[in-house]
């Protein structure tokens, strides 16, 4: 599939931190451990996902040809001062403006250091974007608050991670990705209530020389359905299969074994 414009990229970016901010501000427990992410605290998620803005705001700032350690990145580990609300909420929102400044001056094509195989400003825009969208849903989980994504943003977060876990495994194999290889296993997601249009249906084979994967209505060994939202995050290990509105049919246990294992990292 296509991607989104580099602007909706921006754009979404911009959403998505002021989606943040909103729970930093809701006066949530920063303290409060993350479900999802239980080896951190609200706060600490917050902090990573700064950081990581901040990261790629320098990267994409320098066209840096190499990786740029952590520790090189000015702010980069937010406030000094834990369990300020307020100074955490200025420094996030620096923080996206930072990084969308410096996607939307490179544009697209500007050369930059990435680690799957795409050396451009693009690769960080989808990336931030995508990264933000799904650890927002981590924090709304922990503070208890609604979440929801646009249709085209979470169809598209499903194509980068179904694309990044086909290009880890191809080119950095390990144990758990070994295990996914061999013929004649699928499967199907199914979004029930999105356009037609969006086509926001996959299959994902896994075959003897790897994963593989396409758009599109197909039988499969298991499916997964529900609403888009429920399905992304399920797929992302963020929502229980049985949660409402979602419907597995077929081998459950291969889609257990798929959500063991996947990864991009």
């Amino acid at each position: 599939m296509p991607l989104l414009p580099h602007d909706r990229y921006c754009a979404e970016l911009v959403h998505q931190v002021d989606g943040l901010r909103a729970v930093v501000t809701s006066g949530a427990d920063l303290s409060a451990t993350v479900p999802t992410c239980p080896d951190w605290s609200l706060e600490d998620l917050v902090r990573h996902m700064g950081g990581a803005l901040r990261w790629v705001d320098a990267l994409v700032r320098a066209r840096a040809q190499e990786n740029i350690p952590e520790e090189r990145v000015p702010l980069g580990g937010g406030p000094e001062e834990r369990g300020d609300a307020a100074a955490l909420d200025k420094w996030l929102a620096d923080s996206g403006e930072l990084v969308v400044g410096a996607l939307r001056e490179a544009g697209p094509d500007a050369g930059v250091w990435g680690w799957a195989g795409e050396l451009n400003a693009g690769f960080w825009a989808r990336r931030m974007t995508h990264e933000i969208t799904v650890h927002r849903a981590d924090a709304a989980l922990a503070a208890g608050l609604p979440y929801e994504v646009a249709p085209d943003i979470a169809a598209d977060a499903l194509d980068e991670w179904l694309q990044l876990v086909e290009w880890i495994q191809r080119n950095l194999p390990h144990e758990a990705a070994e295990e996914l290889r061999g013929p004649g296993r699928s499967l199907h997601l199914h979004a029930t209530d999105t356009d037609p249009a969006l086509n926001a249906e996959w299959l994902v084979e896994l075959g003897a020389e790897g994963v593989s994967w396409r758009r599109g209505h197909e039988k499969a060994t298991v499916a997964l359905r529900g609403p888009l939202t429920s399905v992304l995050l399920a797929f992302y290990r963020r929502l229980p299969l049985d949660s409402p509105g979602l419907e597995v049919l077929g081998d459950r246990e291969l889609l257990e074994f798929w959500l063991e294992r996947a990864t991009f990292g």
